[in-house]
Protein backbone atom coordinates (compact mmCIF):
# COMPACT_ATOMS: atom_id res chain seq x y z
CA UNK A 1 0.00 0.00 0.00
CA UNK A 2 0.64 3.72 -0.89
CA UNK A 3 -0.07 6.94 -0.67
CA UNK A 4 -1.73 8.12 -3.57
CA UNK A 5 -0.45 12.30 -4.11
CA UNK A 6 -3.11 13.88 -6.97
CA UNK A 7 -2.34 15.97 -9.74
CA UNK A 8 -5.20 17.87 -12.30
CA UNK A 9 -5.18 17.17 -16.10
CA UNK A 10 -2.93 18.07 -18.75
CA UNK A 11 0.27 18.75 -16.36
CA UNK A 12 3.29 19.66 -18.07
CA UNK A 13 6.89 18.51 -17.53
CA UNK A 14 7.78 21.98 -16.52
CA UNK A 15 5.75 21.50 -13.68
CA UNK A 16 6.54 17.98 -12.46
CA UNK A 17 10.22 19.71 -12.87
CA UNK A 18 11.03 23.49 -13.60
CA UNK A 19 13.56 23.82 -16.37
CA UNK A 20 16.06 26.23 -14.39
CA UNK A 21 16.33 23.14 -12.41
CA UNK A 22 18.00 21.17 -15.96
CA UNK A 23 21.07 22.69 -14.92
CA UNK A 24 21.90 20.97 -12.02
CA UNK A 25 24.10 18.03 -12.50
CA UNK A 26 22.65 15.18 -11.17
CA UNK A 27 18.51 13.70 -10.79
CA UNK A 28 19.48 13.21 -7.03
CA UNK A 29 20.06 17.34 -7.35
CA UNK A 30 17.11 18.06 -8.90
CA UNK A 31 14.41 15.92 -7.03
CA UNK A 32 14.10 18.11 -4.29
CA UNK A 33 12.32 21.01 -6.81
CA UNK A 34 9.60 17.99 -8.06
CA UNK A 35 6.43 19.61 -8.32
CA UNK A 36 7.84 22.59 -6.47
CA UNK A 37 5.07 25.31 -8.41
CA UNK A 38 2.32 22.86 -7.41
CA UNK A 39 3.48 21.53 -3.77
CA UNK A 40 6.38 22.82 -2.74
CA UNK A 41 6.50 20.22 0.38
CA UNK A 42 5.88 16.82 -2.08
CA UNK A 43 9.45 15.68 -1.99
CA UNK A 44 9.86 16.01 1.90
CA UNK A 45 5.91 13.78 2.32
CA UNK A 46 6.33 11.36 -0.59
CA UNK A 47 7.49 7.93 0.58
CA UNK A 48 8.77 5.09 -1.56
CA UNK A 49 5.96 2.99 -2.54
CA UNK A 50 4.05 6.25 -3.12
CA UNK A 51 1.74 7.08 -6.05
CA UNK A 52 1.34 9.50 -8.25
CA UNK A 53 -2.31 9.82 -9.73
CA UNK A 54 -2.95 12.16 -12.57
CA UNK A 55 -5.83 13.40 -15.36
CA UNK A 56 -5.29 13.02 -18.71
CA UNK A 57 -2.56 13.77 -20.72
CA UNK A 58 -0.41 13.48 -18.13
CA UNK A 59 3.43 14.43 -18.73
CA UNK A 60 2.92 16.73 -21.86
CA UNK A 61 5.06 19.61 -22.85
CA UNK A 62 8.64 18.97 -23.43
CA UNK A 63 10.74 16.00 -23.87
CA UNK A 64 12.78 16.00 -21.03
CA UNK A 65 13.59 12.44 -19.46
CA UNK A 66 14.30 14.10 -16.35
CA UNK A 67 10.58 14.54 -15.43
CA UNK A 68 10.08 10.96 -14.77
CA UNK A 69 13.41 10.79 -13.61
CA UNK A 70 13.17 12.69 -10.55
CA UNK A 71 9.48 11.05 -9.60
CA UNK A 72 11.82 7.76 -9.62
CA UNK A 73 14.11 9.52 -7.95
CA UNK A 74 12.14 9.93 -4.92
CA UNK A 75 10.66 6.44 -4.95
CA UNK A 76 7.23 6.93 -6.60
CA UNK A 77 6.27 3.56 -7.18
CA UNK A 78 4.54 4.01 -10.24
CA UNK A 79 2.51 7.42 -12.00
CA UNK A 80 -1.61 5.90 -12.35
CA UNK A 81 -3.46 8.80 -14.95
CA UNK A 82 -6.42 8.85 -17.51
CA UNK A 83 -3.63 9.12 -19.98
CA UNK A 84 -0.41 9.96 -20.92
CA UNK A 85 1.73 12.20 -23.40
CA UNK A 86 3.53 9.94 -25.48
CA UNK A 87 7.25 11.39 -24.85
CA UNK A 88 6.34 11.27 -21.50
CA UNK A 89 5.09 7.77 -21.29
CA UNK A 90 8.30 6.40 -23.27
CA UNK A 91 10.76 8.26 -21.19
CA UNK A 92 8.82 6.69 -17.79
CA UNK A 93 9.24 2.98 -19.47
CA UNK A 94 12.91 4.00 -20.64
CA UNK A 95 14.25 4.52 -17.39
CA UNK A 96 12.20 2.17 -15.39
CA UNK A 97 9.20 4.13 -13.71
CA UNK A 98 5.66 2.40 -14.31
CA UNK A 99 3.18 4.49 -15.79
CA UNK A 100 -0.31 2.74 -15.87
CA UNK A 101 -3.65 3.85 -17.62
CA UNK A 102 -6.33 3.71 -15.39
CA UNK A 103 -9.20 5.44 -16.84
CA UNK A 104 -11.88 5.40 -13.82
CA UNK A 105 -9.45 5.66 -11.18
CA UNK A 106 -8.45 9.56 -10.95
CA UNK A 107 -11.89 10.60 -10.16
CA UNK A 108 -12.48 8.51 -7.20
CA UNK A 109 -9.37 9.19 -5.30
CA UNK A 110 -7.96 11.76 -3.25
CA UNK A 111 -4.70 12.54 -2.04
CA UNK A 112 -3.66 10.88 0.66
CA UNK A 113 -6.21 8.19 0.15
CA UNK A 114 -4.05 4.53 -0.17
CA UNK A 115 -3.69 2.75 -2.87
CA UNK A 116 -2.28 -0.56 -3.91
CA UNK A 117 -1.26 -1.53 -7.52
CA UNK A 118 -0.70 -4.83 -9.24
CA UNK A 119 1.00 -4.49 -12.88
CA UNK A 120 0.76 -8.09 -13.35
CA UNK A 121 -2.92 -8.52 -12.90
CA UNK A 122 -3.63 -4.83 -14.22
CA UNK A 123 -5.80 -3.73 -11.17
CA UNK A 124 -5.65 -1.43 -8.59
CA UNK A 125 -7.42 -1.20 -5.17
CA UNK A 126 -8.39 2.08 -3.37
CA UNK A 127 -10.98 3.39 -1.12
CA UNK A 128 -13.09 -0.31 -1.20
CA UNK A 129 -12.90 -0.11 -4.49
CA UNK A 130 -11.24 -2.17 -8.07
CA UNK A 131 -10.21 -0.09 -10.75
CA UNK A 132 -8.74 -2.09 -13.89
CA UNK A 133 -5.98 -0.64 -15.52
CA UNK A 134 -3.92 -1.40 -18.47
CA UNK A 135 -2.03 -4.66 -18.42
CA UNK A 136 1.16 -3.72 -19.84
CA UNK A 137 2.98 -5.92 -22.53
CA UNK A 138 5.12 -9.05 -21.27
CA UNK A 139 8.16 -7.34 -23.21
CA UNK A 140 7.36 -3.78 -21.38
CA UNK A 141 6.96 -5.01 -18.17
CA UNK A 142 10.40 -6.85 -18.56
CA UNK A 143 12.06 -3.42 -19.30
CA UNK A 144 10.91 -2.58 -16.21
CA UNK A 145 11.33 -5.20 -14.16
CA UNK A 146 15.42 -4.75 -15.34
CA UNK A 147 15.50 -1.18 -14.45
CA UNK A 148 14.61 0.50 -17.98
CA UNK A 149 15.71 0.19 -21.51
CA UNK A 150 19.21 0.71 -21.14
CA UNK A 151 19.83 -1.61 -17.99
CA UNK A 152 17.70 -4.38 -19.89
CA UNK A 153 19.84 -4.01 -23.46
CA UNK A 154 22.82 -4.13 -21.43
CA UNK A 155 21.58 -7.45 -19.82
CA UNK A 156 21.15 -8.89 -22.76
CA UNK A 157 24.49 -8.47 -24.23
CA UNK A 158 26.14 -9.96 -21.23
Amino acid sequence: MGKIFKFHNDLDTDQIIASQYLLLPTIEEMKVHTFESLDPEFPAKVKPGDYVVGGENFGCGSSREQAPGVLKALGVKAVVAKSFARIFYRNAINIGLPVIVCKDLPEAVESGDEMELSLTEGVARAGGRTFSCTRLPEYMQNILNQGGLIASLNQEVE
